[in-house]
């Protein structure tokens, strides 16, 4: 019997919690997770944007419909399974290769893509630094000053390269790849591309916050971010984890289930489903692919047997 109210008592908190969690999940409201989908939305047409700008710069002949679908699906595979390099690099090379992109070129393209999304990374994080830094130093506990310092050095790198683009185009060697440095304008237009996926990304979770939360947007902007960074150093898939400890530790809401339930929702609404979609999109190109090759096949087989019986 006491073994028994051991047990309960140990049981109890726990699921007390889940319900709590599945309590407030249904509490969110139906268009909060519209809204989520709908930034969520933005953030990826965004990240198409990233391979876009890297197919201009590169020069090359691939129409907007098969860089949407390469860099969707890279990004949204990748953010799943981790590892982009391998899982997000496979899916790019599969669907450039498809229209005669080479894989030099599009090792290029993934780097040029990846430095689209540093820049506007570092651009959120240096203004976060400077004008945020008592705010930024609640959640990586440095001095107010180290992070006026790092937040400084930040955009002074930001505005050096900024500087490298203006002088035209320059070749310089990232990871044994010759990689012509972009233009001032198309400079400009890769930060902005990472500004908009990065604030829309963030506005998905917070416009899923339970209600009371006295969490300001540009603090809660530089609470993902960090978020984000950690789950990169870290090689987890979507930074699960550390992300959610930065946003357990950083946003102040009524309860904590609170949060875990609109963490929860935002992990299905920004990773799971558009994982699914882009298998789903995966499968439904390679199928008509291969139904393409199929009828060609069979056209030229039967102008073959025209051509003898002629």
């Amino acid at each position: 019997m006491r073994t028994g109210s051991r047990l309960a008592a140990r049981v109890t908190p726990v699921d007390s919690r889940t319900v709590d969690v599945r309590a407030a999940m249904a509490a969110t409201g139906w268009d909060q997770v519209s809204a989520a989908v709908a930034m969520t939305a933005v953030s990826y047409l965004a990240l198409t944007g990233y391979d876009a700008l890297a197919v201009r710069q590169l020069d090359l002949k691939v129409p907007y419909r098969r860089t949407s679908l390469a860099s969707f699906t890279s990004y949204a595979i990748s953010f799943n399974l981790g590892f982009p390099l391998i899982t997000g690099g496979t899916v790019r090379y599969w669907l450039y290769s498809q229209v005669g992109v080479t894989a030099a070129k599009v090792a290029s393209l993934t780097i040029i893509a990846g430095v689209t999304f540093w820049l506007g990374m570092g651009l959120v994080v240096g203004f976060a630094l400077v004008f945020d830094p008592a705010g930024i130093a609640e959640i990586n506990r440095l001095k107010v000053v180290i992070n006026l310092l790092i937040g400084a050095g930040i955009l002074t790198v930001i505005v050096a390269w900024l500087g490298l683009a203006a002088r035209g185009h320059r070749r310089i060697r990232i990871l044994g790849f010759d990689l012509e440095l972009p233009g001032l304008g198309l400079s400009f237009a890769q930060m902005a591309l990472g500004v908009i996926d990065l604030c829309a990304a963030a506005s998905a979770l917070y416009l899923l916050l339970p209600a009371g939360h006295v969490t300001e947007f540009v603090h809660f902007l530089a609470a993902y971010v960090f978020g984000c960074l950690l789950g990169i150093v870290a090689h987890t898939p979507g930074g699960i984890g550390p992300f959610e400890m930065t946003m357990l530790k950083a946003v102040t809401t009524p309860t904590q289930e609170g949060l875990l339930a609109s963490l929860l929702i935002f992990r299905i609404v920004y990773y799971f489903i558009p994982f699914v979609l882009a298998l789903a999109l995966i499968g439904a190109h390679e199928g008509m692919r291969r139904w393409n090759a199929l009828r060609e096949a069979m056209r030229r087989a039967q102008d073959d047997e025209g051509g003898r019986r002629g």
